[in-house]
């Protein structure tokens, strides 16, 4: 049995490699996808949209139009995510959200919502990258104490929020298997003469540039040795694919919040 899937928000870089991911998902039929009204792809063919040839089913405008999928796909914009989890409350639909950027208020927003509904929320739906959030945990309670941390991250210029929903997640991981508050011990970039730094303390550095994917590094640095956790990302279709993995999982959840770590059985 597939599991039925629209995906919310499909014209743009990311809609339209969900829209490939999904038709070559052997358990995931795709039932359609939105744009807004003001899109030049309204009723545009899904297929041609991802570059792939025509498939028969073509863009809509009116979410009330999906209905008949299972599972929906949200990979758009913050505001345009949190009215689009509002109506899959409304008509009882499972939802998986890959857009980032929420503050801690909106996250509590969407926990609430998903007592109504399965819900996953994954600042990366990339295989790899959540098995790297569990090494992360790992190495924090092994060397995490007396090592230096800082983590980078690189993204295309496109790219809106940073540092990326993803740095902020590693940094979540770690300062949550330390004991620490990361809003108390995070530091986003250094600039001029600083004082000597602080033990506690979680670094982030940021890179927008050209076409870069992805990429995340965790450095755990201590006086003689190093350990970096690196992952590099070379497609889209790697988020794409985890996103379908993730809706084939939620289509049998019960009710609740969820993020990659319970699709890929990680807790």
């Amino acid at each position: 049995m597939k599991v039925k899937v629209a995906i919310l928000g499909c014209s743009g870089r990311m809609g339209r490699n969900l829209i490939q991911a999904a038709i070559e998902h052997e358990s995931v039929e795709l039932i359609g996808g939105s744009v807004r009204s003001s899109s030049s792809f309204v009723h545009f063919d899904l297929g041609e949209l991802a570059g792939i040839g025509a498939i028969g089913k073509q863009t809509s405008t009116d979410l009330n139009e999906l209905l008949d999928a299972d599972v929906f796909i949200d990979f758009t914009s913050i505001e345009t995510t949190l009215e689009n989890i509002k109506w899959c409350q409304q008509h009882n639909k499972a939802i998986v959200i890959g857009t980032t950027g929420f503050n801690d208020e909106q996250v509590k927003l969407i926990e609430k919502s998903a007592e109504n509904i399965p819900l996953v929320l994954a600042p990366n739906t990339s295989v790899g990258v959540n098995l790297m959030f569990k090494l992360l945990e790992i190495t924090s309670k092994a060397i995490g104490d007396y090592t230096d941390i800082e983590i980078f991250e690189a993204h295309h210029r496109f790219k809106k929020d940073a540092p990326s929903g993803t740095a902020v997640k590693m940094g979540q991981v770690i300062a949550e298997t330390l004991g620490r508050d990361l809003n108390k011990v995070a530091v986003y970039g250094r600039e001029g003469i600083t004082e000597e730094r602080k033990r506690d303390t979680i670094g982030f550095a940021t890179v927008r540039a050209g076409d870069i994917v992805g990429e995340h590094t965790a450095f755990f640095a201590d006086l003689g040795e190093r350990l970096e956790i690196t992952h590099k990302a070379s497609s889209r279709m790697t988020f794409a694919l985890g996103a379908m993995r993730a809706a084939f999982w939620l289509n049998d959840a019960e009710n609740g919040f969820y993020d990659m770590q319970d699709v890929l059985g990680l807790k």
